[in-house]
């Protein structure tokens, strides 16, 4: 099964702009390994279709937490509201 997914915009408070790229990336490996351990039924579950808008919440990141944990805290937000 392919999965194409596009994120056009992420909006993060909080963070230093000159960590963004790195975040970004973070991210991207993350939720791909994240949905790369679900078998096709798992994923049967994922919202289809265009969605223009997917309120994620908050979560609580540790002091000096690096670019890496960041975005796997954001990857796992992600996957949970895209398999509800």
């Amino acid at each position: 099964m392919n999965i194409n997914l596009k994120i056009e915009e992420l909006v993060l408070h909080g963070f230093a702009p000159a960590e963004r790229y790195r975040i970004a990336d973070a991210v991207e490996q993350e939720l791909s390994a994240l949905l790369g351990e679900h078998s096709p039924t798992d994923l049967a579950t994922i919202r289809t279709g265009s969605i223009s808008s997917l309120n994620l919440g908050s979560f609580r990141v540790t002091p000096n937490a690096d670019s890496s944990s960041i975005g796997a805290q954001i990857a796992n937000a992600i996957q949970g509201g895209l398999m509800k």
